[in-house]
């Protein structure tokens, strides 16, 4: 696996070795000892081990987040998809952090097989871009629903070019409800 920095410290993209032949094709989606392994060469800290995994789905034009966790149950997430695509999102809501309110996007595809680590003190979105995309995602702790935050999707400070299909988007009315960065609860740096 490669490991390719992004704008934000701490959150890259995961790019598979793939195996393919006539038969069709093979990857190794994680290895906890490689993945730290890579996380370390970039000077980077090793995951917390992984604790769940989640699922779902979604129709073309679905926007989910922007979601965080607060301590003691803050989760970094490695996510993917495994039939669809999405254009996926971290923000750096750690207040004091050089790049506080800062984002990057990414597409990840069932075919480009690419994945996204987002550390803790990031919250994470991401929008389907086409029907029935499904996506995957290791989180290092458990959902704790006392613990659950969101910042609003389309909040004008962090001005995210969410590259929307039509009729979009598809937003839960918690998530429509969100607070602004400016009037959210957010961890510690």
């Amino acid at each position: 696996m490669k490991l390719v920095p992004t704008s934000l410290p701490g959150v890259v993209v995961v790019e598979p070795q793939v195996f393919g032949d006539d038969r069709g094709w093979f990857y190794e989606s994680y290895n906890e000892a490689r993945f730290d392994a890579a996380l370390r060469e970039l000077g980077l800290p090793p995951a917390r081990r992984f604790v769940q995994d989640n699922h779902s789905s979604s129709k073309a034009g679905v926007l989910r987040g922007l979601h965080y966790q607060l301590p003691p149950h803050a989760q970094g997430k490695l996510v993917r998809v495994v039939r669809g695509s999405a254009w996926d999102v971290a923000v750096d809501i750690r207040r004091g952090s050089a790049t506080f309110g800062h984002w990057v996007g990414v597409e990840i595809s069932a075919e480009n097989k690419r994945q996204l680590w987002i550390p803790e003190g990031h919250a994470h979105g991401f929008v389907a871009l086409e029907d029935d995309t499904h996506f995957l995602y290791k989180t290092t702790d458990v959902y704790a629903k006392d613990c659950e935050r969101s910042i609003l999707w389309n909040d004008p400070a962090l001005a995210i070019a969410w590259p929307l299909p039509p009729g979009a988007p598809i937003v839960a009315a918690k998530d429509a409800a969100a607070p602004r960065l400016a009037q959210a609860e957010l961890p510690p740096l």
